[in-house]
């Protein structure tokens, strides 16, 4: 019996992987649940799952969420903060950590389940776009496991062979193909995305995602951040890194090998598949996922992605080029524009402009040798930049 931990146990990730833990229960158990401010909706889940602990980042929430479990039977220890989610991260009896925390916030928690030597199924690419370094030296000294839970990332663990970290040139890979399904506005005129309301945005043609991710996959800094993932988990750098578009989103990814040879790995669009992978691994195990129907699919479309139409990828490139402390002043500039775009303070284009002019702004710094509160300290002012860029357009 393997426990786990779900950091981001709300969000569309945390209820997937609770779904494939629930159709194991010989197999996995839920020791830790946590969230961020959703008592309501991790009450229930703690209902169901019986954890040992559950964590509320927001100490008002957690309060709600005792108060929500007073009648409960051997109800669970409920911890508040960041101080939680890291002790939940590391726990003896936990062997797996589902890392699916939005944003910069779950770099701590993912830090200190690397650091304890757990498999860290990772959901959440911020920890690597603003942490590479010293998440992948974490994993080294403690002998963790990374296993990656974005689709595209999981695609590629698949269809790499074993041995891939010697390497990718010492075991004939000769590139990575990275697929995107383009978002909502792939074809629409570029005059129309001043226009383009939240809802619009978040309504994802293919995936069912939260609003933030949503969002990225609109502008494809989503994909951007990604291309910074795949460089850090499997060892390369963005010259053997292609964007393809592929509308569909059953092709996850390729890999194109020396010898002519491209792997592809196929599926439906839901996230339980990379979940039951990683959670499996290196067996299979159900995921509750329906099984592709290609004659349902019938085509297969490919397009290379345009820059002008997705500037947030252009730039998301030019920073794993650049390296240091851009990819993490990328990733804190786009949480803050999405973040004023979804409460409509900015336009769509805007969130592209306030990433570029953080990235101007600030000066390239190199990581080499800095730990996590400088990084930190990158991103809070980043953060700071970019609500300055966010007020002056507002206002």
């Amino acid at each position: 019996m393997i426990g786990v931990t779900v950091l981001g146990a709300t969000g569309s990730i945390g209820v997937s992987t609770l779904d494939v833990l629930a159709r194991h229960p010989d197999r996995f158990r839920a020791v830790a649940l946590t969230a961020n401010t959703d008592a309501e909706r991790l009450a229930e889940q703690c209902r169901r799952h019986r954890p040992q602990y559950a964590v509320m980042v927001d100490p008002e929430a957690a309060q709600r969420l005792g108060e929500l479990l007073a009648d409960m039977p051997e109800r669970p220890e409920i911890l508040t903060g960041v101080e939680g989610l890291e002790q939940v991260s590391a726990l003896p009896e936990v062997g797996y950590v589902m890392a699916a925390i939005v944003g910069a916030a779950g770099l701590r928690p993912t830090l200190a389940a690397a650091h304890a030597g757990k498999r860290v199924l990772l959901a959440n690419k911020e920890s690597l776009v603003v942490a590479g370094a010293l998440l992948m030296q974490a994993v080294a000294d403690s002998g963790a496991e990374l296993l990656p839970i974005d689709s595209e990332h999981n695609a590629i663990f698949q269809c790499l062979p074993p041995n891939f970290s010697d390497g990718l040139d010492r075991v004939g890979v000769r590139r990575i193909l990275l697929t995107a399904s383009g978002g909502p506005f792939r074809d629409w005129p570029l005059e129309r995305l001043t226009s383009v309301t939240p809802e619009q945005a978040c309504a994802h043609p293919t995936w069912d995602m939260g609003r933030k991710i949503s969002v990225d996959s609109a502008t494809m800094m989503n994909k951007g951040l990604e291309v910074i993932e795949a460089c850090w988990l499997f060892g390369t750098d963005t010259d053997h890194v292609q964007v393809v578009v592929h509308p569909q989103s059953v092709i996850h990814s390729l890999v194109q090998y020396d010898d002519g040879s491209v792997l592809a790995q196929l599926g439906n669009p839901d996230m339980r598949t990379p979940i039951a992978h990683a959670m499996g691994w290196p067996e299979r195990i159900d995921s509750g996922v329906t099984p592709l129907d290609l004659f349902a699919v019938a085509r297969l479309d490919f397009q290379e992605p345009d820059f002008a139409r997705f500037p947030c990828l252009r730039l998301a490139f030019e920073s794993a080029r650049a390296g240091g402390t851009a990819p993490a002043v990328l990733n804190a500039a786009n949480e803050i524009a999405v973040a004023a775009f979804l409460d409509r303070r900015i336009d769509f284009p805007g969130i592209a402009a306030v990433v570029e002019g953080t990235l101007e702004a600030l000066p390239r710094e190199s990581v080499e040798g800095q730990g996590l509160e400088f990084l930190l300290d990158v991103d809070r002012r980043a953060r700071a930049q970019a609500e300055h860029l966010v007020q002056a357009r507002a206002g």
